[in-house]
């Protein structure tokens, strides 16, 4: 069914057919893939301060793309900011309904710092995304209700802000092939909206092909099908 929906919204609507039942649709035949799945993430880095109650919040958006690169985006704010009293901060990695996050407080009251910024990141459903907010304190406590909607609102200043890219999950592989299987291979490339790299040629031919996620077991497969040896590559993403 899920087949069948998606080539009959491919054609125009004037004249539309159902496909006769039994027969193979173009995506079953090879002729027509849906496009690669993406997710929207930041477009670039961005700052934004308010001030609240004699506080002030300055909130850091960054792009990043796995823990390490969160992790040193935290370290420039304290750099930049040594003396504020708290760097509090929530990150998400890949797509976002099933990418990997984290959130810290950073000395505020369990909860009411990066749990609150972290809900504005999932509510903006971006993902590769880091937030940090540093606070100077003011002299005026805020409360736990006070500093949640503060963190919030800091998050929802910058994040609000933001433009955005889309972003295709990838896998790279490396394949051992034949001189006759190079051929097939990029016309699979081309089909998939995948990119045929690094080739090099000896006694064989050796290449990188990278792919986006959802069509990695079709390559796989393909693979398989062909008698092309499969090595494992990083992964990584690219802007739809």
């Amino acid at each position: 069914m899920w087949e069948r929906d998606l080539w009959e919204r491919a054609q125009p609507a004037k004249g539309r057919q159902s496909r006769p039942a039994g027969s193979q649709s173009p995506l079953q035949q090879g002729l027509w893939y849906p496009p690669a799945m993406t997710y929207p993430t930041p477009a670039g880095p961005i700052d934004r301060e308010l001030i609240i109650n004699k506080s002030r919040f300055i909130a850091w958006l960054r792009p990043v793309q796995d823990r390490d690169q969160a992790q040193a985006v935290l370290e420039q704010a304290r750099a930049r900011y040594p003396d504020a009293s708290h760097h509090c901060h929530a990150w998400l990695i890949g797509d976002p309904q099933s990418g990997q996050g984290a959130m810290n407080d950073d000395g505020e009251p369990s909860g009411t710092a990066g749990k609150p910024i972290f809900n504005v990141i999932q509510h903006k459903g971006v993902g590769d995304v880091m937030v940090v907010v540093s606070r100077y304190f003011g002299g005026v406590k805020l409360g736990a209700g006070g500093l949640v909607r503060a963190y919030a609102g800091a998050a929802e200043a910058v994040l609000s802000a933001m433009r955005v890219v889309e972003q295709i999950p990838e896998q790279t592989l490396t394949l051992q092939l034949g001189f006759a299987d190079e051929q097939p291979l990029r016309h699979w490339c081309d089909q998939h909206g995948a990119r045929l790299e690094d080739i090099q040629y000896s006694q064989h031919v050796t290449a990188r092909v990278t792919a986006p996620e959802q069509y990695l077991d079709d390559l796989r497969a393909f693979c398989a099908a062909n008698g092309l040896l499969v090595g494992a590559g990083p992964a990584r993403e690219r802007p739809a």
